[in-house]
């Protein structure tokens, strides 16, 4: 996605979202649970540790917006964040986690599909994937159920200041060859920082277009 577009710097655009409040919302362990369908969602999935709360945390400029841990499975409940009332950033548990019984795992993998399945405001999921490993076969099955699922999802990976400059142009065409099958996957992969920062402006920029193409909003931007 480019910087500017029809001469809207969405650049900027995403800077100016995520400058305004951001504050949890709520939190949902059952299906039963989430919350009513309101603002437009923008969603992160991806396996257990890969950085979903601190990429979170650093899009909206905040420490510990997001709760972060060292121990995989630390997310057990889809967390909803408000962006100033304009989308939701929703936080999903990990997935592939192998220390996790099948039980919780089981609930885990319930709960995911029916959120994916029965939210129409869902603009994306971004399934961040380990930028320092690439895909595994968890996050393909993962793609699968989104594609099943027809929701629309963008792959990100993550942790790009672990990566030599030299790889990470490798690494982004090795994932955008893997979506070519998936029908539901957008053709655009950001390589992203929660540590240094790196692509998350870019990643700003995707989202701010997203809500604003579905608001109908973008030339007021």
């Amino acid at each position: 996605m480019s910087e500017a577009v029809a001469g809207i710097d969405w650049i900027e655009a995403g800077r100016k979202l995520f400058a305004g409040p951001c504050a949890f919302m709520a939190g949902a362990a059952r299906v039963e649970g989430l919350p009513p369908v309101g603002a437009p969602e923008i969603a992160f999935a991806g396996r257990s540790n890969v950085g979903k709360s601190s990429l979170i945390n650093a899009l909206t400029g905040r420490v510990s917006l997001a709760r972060t841990s060292h121990t995989p499975g630390r997310t057990q409940e889809v967390n909803f964040f408000d962006l100033n009332g304009r989308a939701s950033l929703v936080d999903m548990p990990g997935y592939g986690y192998a220390a996790v019984s099948k039980a919780k795992s089981a609930a885990w993998g319930k709960l995911a599909r029916g959120y994916l399945r029965g939210r129409p405001t869902l603009l994306r999921v971004f399934v961040l994937v380990d930028g320092r490993h690439g895909l595994k076969a968890s996050d393909e099955e993962t793609m699968r159920l989104l594609d099943a699922s027809a929701v629309s999802y963008a792959v990100v990976l993550t942790k790009r200041d672990e990566v030599k400059a030299a790889d990470q142009p490798g690494r982004i065409a090795a994932a955008l060859e893997a979506l070519r099958p998936h029908p539901a996957a957008y053709p655009e992969v950001l390589f992203t920082s929660a540590r240094s920062g790196e692509g998350v402006a870019d990643l700003r920029a995707h989202i701010a277009r997203l809500t604003a193409e579905r608001s109908g909003a973008g030339a007021g931007l």
